[in-house]
């Protein structure tokens, strides 16, 4: 009875023993003897109890791993960088993948360290951040090319960090910021040149305008003096009187124009009554002088014009003419 039981145990063992399942996106590898047998997949399997066993199982969904790694750029500057690699196992080639690599992030980590030593010393610090892409193709086709043989199939190779020294941080920094200060007070010096440049020529347009209109004004004021004078010859005043009593007139409109203006400068002028005597005087001997000046001047042109080669006498005439 007991043996009967017993057998009914060892039965139901082996039964159980005989049955296991396989989670999705992984793989079983059977071994019978310690050889290896078969390679199940997911679901509800069978192997022969004592005979075959489970001798491990791999993960098919894709991986990462992450490797900081410490190098030295072109210009001795120290970074650490940070590449994440992301790789699954071959479904069909599972054998090598268990079989031929022991420790797959060890030699996967290996390989990153050889290419990243190998590509950033041959770069500056800038471009080493410029460039970043580059270097993960470079470690993405180093691994791929060791790591098909192994059973591991690369998907992808990021640079997620690059972390130079404090020290060359802070100094990048205050490099940008003098760069940018540089543009900035060349920006204002420029808007500075354009605010001069055009305060420049407003006013050359306001001082041509304005001398236009002087130009205009004195015209006019010529034109009204000429016709003032017409009038007064036709009323017997001759055209010295005539100009004396208009710079006159002009003199008292002067004075009562800036004492109206409460805004005037003081400004010191003639105003005694003798002030108009005198000036009218002045106008007077200064016109009769001119006059008499420009009669000289037209007596000797024409003494010019008559004169002959063959004159003999003082004033130019022959004696024929006498």
């Amino acid at each position: 009875m007991i043996t009967t039981y017993v057998l009914i145990v060892l039965a139901v063992f082996l039964l159980l023993a005989s049955f296991f399942t396989v989670k999705q996106q992984s793989a079983a590898v059977i071994e019978r003897f310690g050889k290896y047998s078969s390679t199940r997949q997911s679901g509800l399997q069978l192997k022969i109890p004592v005979v075959d066993r489970v001798a491990g199982r791999l993960n098919l969904r894709i991986q990462q791993l992450d490797v900081i790694i410490e190098t030295k750029t072109k210009d001795n500057v120290f970074v650490k960088m940070k590449v994440s690699v992301q790789f699954k196992v071959i479904q069909e080639k599972v054998y090598e993948a268990f079989y031929k690599l022991e420790y797959p992030h060890d030699q996967i980590t290996s390989y990153v360290f050889d290419v990243v030593r190998a590509e950033v010393p041959k770069l500056k610090l800038d471009d080493v951040f410029e460039r970043k892409d580059d270097i993960a193709v470079a470690v993405k086709r180093e691994l791929n090319e060791a790591m098909t043989t192994y059973g591991y199939d690369i998907i992808n190779t990021l640079i997620t960090d690059i972390d130079p020294d404090i020290q060359v941080k802070n100094a990048m920094n205050r490099i940008n910021a003098a760069d940018r200060e540089k543009t900035a007070a060349e920006y204002e010096a420029e808007a500075g040149r354009i605010r001069i440049v055009a305060k420049a020529k407003a006013e050359a347009e306001s001082k041509r305008l304005q001398g236009q209109g002087i130009a205009d004004q004195r015209r006019e004021i010529a034109r009204g003096l000429v016709e003032s004078v017409d009038v007064l010859n036709k009323v017997g005043i001759n055209s010295q009187e005539a100009s004396a009593l208009i710079v006159v007139t002009q003199h008292y409109d002067t004075l009562q124009a800036i004492g109206a203006d409460a805004n005037s400068n003081l400004i010191l002028l003639p105003n005694s009554p003798q002030a108009g005597s005198d000036m009218l005087n002045n106008m007077v001997a200064s016109f009769t002088a001119s006059n008499q000046v420009g009669e000289s001047m037209k007596r000797a042109n024409s003494t010019k014009r008559i004169k002959k080669p063959t004159d003999k006498d003082e004033f130019g005439t022959s004696e024929e003419n006498q």
